[in-house]
């Protein structure tokens, strides 16, 4: 079947990381386009797009100052300050060791420096903060963790807090409206989110939502959705060999006050970062015990999966994820932690995309991906990178206006101008109508 406006619709933005420009521009060019979205889903860093999207704040994406035209998404998976300070501290350790040396092979006579023992212990401090901060979890209301001494100081070496406060924090702008009151705990902003969004489905700009993350302590997926009547009762009624308690948030429900916390969960790399750490009601199925949440590449066929059990018959997916290449078109393999990491990271989101597809076209009636055909730019290039093909730095601005541009390529002009449904949309500059 073709595309219909009349059909029950789904957005899906999967992907990790700075990858999240390119749904910037795919949520810019349908939201010109006046694409209809009844439901918006998200993995990854696409689950904070889809809360955004959800309450009419899609623009926070890509306006001046937004998400990713604002300088702060070059801190994004950063290193963590104790990796840096530890790192910083070595060179200098190593400077100070080497320059001695340097000079006695040039002749010249230098006392060994007093510096070298007072860098060794800067560093020892460092190391020792770090052992001590891993064993002060438990009594800090965080989960208490095992392991040898020496894994205090390592620990996870990327931060992915300063993303979570990014999407956190214009969520709460948002809501908030002209208040200016602070930012309360993720829990209290998690239910007003809810809460705002509930009052407001069925109004322009404001749309269902469900997001995905996984669950690091019950070893499975934890889906969060804010549906309307009659897909609500069917996404928590029970299903056989299925605990539905156990793995999904009824944002309309029980679930409301975890909605930030669920996208914390999504917007945490595996692995490389510290999980986000959820603590369930009392009262609920996991009686008040704190689990690990963190992203899941390959979740985005469980996202398929609960999308059409909630009534969706059609579904258009946007990943930055290029299509799959031809031959003779190899990269320089990244020796980096950030580049080894991202490497995989976008293979096993392609090889998952390409196994959804087989089963979402015995799902949906229609299904529709807007990819890139060639992107260089790696879940953590947050500050751009260099592209091999074209021999040029390639910019989180570039594939977000790349993304604006495939979403009217691939989807907008040849699926919806060929359903005869009534779009003004701009296009390099120009309006186009169908």
């Amino acid at each position: 079947m073709q595309y219909s406006p009349a059909r029950r619709t789904a957005l899906v933005l999967c992907g990790t990381g700075a990858h999240g420009a390119y749904h910037a521009g795919v949520l810019r060019a349908l939201q010109e386009a006046g694409v209809k979205i009844d439901v918006v889903a998200g993995q990854g860093v696409g689950a904070g797009a889809a809360m955004l999207a959800a309450i009419d704040g899609a623009a926070r994406l890509w306006e001046p100052g937004g998400i990713w035209r604002s300088p702060q998404r070059q801190s994004f998976y950063s290193w963590t300050r104790q990796a840096r300070i530890a790192a910083w501290l070595t060179l200098l350790l190593l400077i100070v060791l080497v320059a001695p040396l340097c000079l006695l092979l040039a002749g010249i006579v230098y006392p060994t420096p007093r510096f070298a023992m007072m860098e060794l212990a800067a560093i020892l401090v460092v190391l020792f903060a770090g052992i001590l901060v891993s064993r002060w979890r438990p009594f800090a209301g965080k989960r208490r963790a095992e392991g040898g001494w020496w894994w205090g100081p390592v620990g996870a070496p990327l931060d992915a807090e300063p993303a979570r406060r990014a999407f956190s924090n214009t969520i709460w702008q948002l809501i908030r409206g002209a208040s200016r009151e602070a930012r309360p705990p993720d829990g209290d902003a998690g239910r007003r989110y809810a809460e705002v969004l509930a009052e407001n489905l069925g109004q322009p700009g404001f749309r269902e939502l469900m997001i995905v993350a996984t669950d690091l302590d019950s070893r499975s997926d934890v889906i969060a959705a804010m549906l309307r009547e009659p897909y609500r009762h069917d996404f928590v009624a029970p299903r056989p060999g299925r605990e539905r308690r156990a793995e999904v948030l009824d944002l309309a429900g029980l679930g409301r006050d975890f909605a930030l916390d669920i996208m914390a969960g999504a917007l945490t790399p595996p692995v490389a970062c510290e999980p986000q750490l959820l603590r369930f009601a009392a009262d609920g199925y996991w009686r008040g015990e704190a689990h690990r949440l963190c992203d899941r590449p390959g979740s985005i066929a469980r996202l398929l999966e609960e999308l059409a059990a909630a009534g969706v018959s059609q579904a258009i997916v946007a990943t930055a994820v290029a299509a799959v290449g031809a031959p003779h078109r190899l990269r320089t393999p990244q020796l980096n932690l950030r580049g080894r990491l991202g490497e995989f990271v976008t293979a096993t989101e392609s090889a998952s995309l390409q196994d959804a597809l087989v089963l979402a076209r015995l799902r949906f009636d229609s299904f529709y991906v807007i990819c890139p055909s060639h992107n260089p730019v790696g879940p953590f290039d947050f500050t751009g990178a260099y592209d091999e093909a074209s021999d040029r730095r390639h910019s989180t601005d570039e594939l977000m206006e790349g993304a604006y541009e495939d979403a009217y390529h691939q989807f907008i002009e040849p699926v919806v101008g060929a359903s005869g449904e009534h779009l003004v949309g701009r296009v390099n500059g120009t309006v186009t109508s169908s």
